[in-house]
């Protein structure tokens, strides 16, 4: 009798290339998708900051007689990042803060409350993360300071409030039309912060924050502890690709992935843009609290307007 003995059966070369293949165009077909939905969810975390902002800055002005904080005192003696951490579930640190808002009649701050001084330091060392976006890309500290990715409405011309600065686009000039944050260089200044009745245009037509790109390489956007990383105006359409002024040369790193910037003159002093990492534009909050995405392709009179508390102007077609 004879026996046939079984064959083994395996793959060949081109089966196994095949299915390699196959795998190969699935995964290619899968990491959009995958990209996708991770970009949606650190969007949702972005919006949900920028809510809690709306909300902070509402219980401030609660509690402060219906004014807001300041943007910042001076260059380095605290920014609204300080001044909304007790209303952000941050109280603790807001308590080892010293000198928020000690600026002298001439402008003089002591250089042992600064927001780079060693008593400061376990607050501006830390990383708050409703303050950042994790859109954006990961910065190491300045020093130790961090970065964060939000910035106060200065207005709509120059965080100076320069007037007229540019022109609408009908010709006529941009005007400053006040802004519900600002910066306070003296004990003796006027105002010392806006308030809520100040706000003419109405509370859901003017824009609070928004958001920034971190700087990299030693440029200083997105250094939130301080006055010249704080702000936004909205002289520039979001994610512009007309470059950001900041306060010098030296806080000016014109290179990928930095966005673009020169540094300021006299005719074109410190402003910056409102900027994301997130595809088509910005989200903002209202000083009413609420949350919008605004597109890159708004009407820039428009994303003007909206930045001004007592322009009077009308703001329609946000998309």
């Amino acid at each position: 009798m004879f026996v046939t003995k079984g064959l083994k059966r395996a793959f060949t070369l081109v089966e196994l290339l095949v299915v390699i293949a196959i795998i190969g165009v699935l995964v290619a077909l899968l990491l959009p998708a995958v990209q996708t939905a991770r970009e949606s969810a650190r969007r949702s975390q972005c919006s949900n900051n920028l809510k809690q902002l709306g909300l902070g800055v509402t219980q401030y002005a609660d509690t402060f007689r219906g004014a807001f904080p300041a943007g910042s005192y001076s260059c380095c003696s605290g920014t609204w990042q300080v001044a909304l951490l007790p209303y952000i579930e941050q109280k603790a640190l807001f308590d080892q803060y010293k000198g928020h808002g000690q600026v002298g009649p001439s402008g003089e701050i002591d250089v042992n409350l600064r927001y780079s001084a060693s008593v400061n330091q376990a607050v501006t060392r830390s990383l708050i993360k409703v303050y950042t976006c994790p859109s954006d890309n990961k910065v190491p500290p300045r020093g130790v300071i961090t970065f964060h990715n939000y910035v106060a409405n200065y207005g709509n011309t120059a965080m100076n409030r320069k007037t007229p600065f540019g022109v609408q686009t009908d010709g006529q000039p941009n005007k400053f039309g006040k802004a519900p944050f600002i910066r306070v260089d003296s004990s003796t200044a006027t105002p010392q912060a806006m308030k809520i009745s100040d706000i003419t245009d109405g509370l859901s037509s003017t824009l609070a924050f928004s958001e920034t790109i971190k700087g990299q390489n030693g440029d200083l956007r997105g250094f939130g502890w301080w006055n010249g990383g704080a702000h936004f105006e909205t002289f520039l359409a979001p994610n512009s690709n007309q470059p950001d002024a900041p306060e010098q040369d030296i806080y000016c790193v014109n290179q990928r992935p930095n966005p673009p910037c020169i540094g300021p003159t006299t005719a074109h002093p410190q402003t910056i843009g409102a900027r994301s990492r997130h595809p088509g534009g910005v989200y903002v909050t209202m000083c009413d609290g609420a949350v919008k995405f605004i597109s890159d392709n708004v009407n820039l009179d428009t994303w003007r307007f909206l930045s001004t508390v007592a322009g009077r102007e009308p703001a329609n077609n946000l998309q």
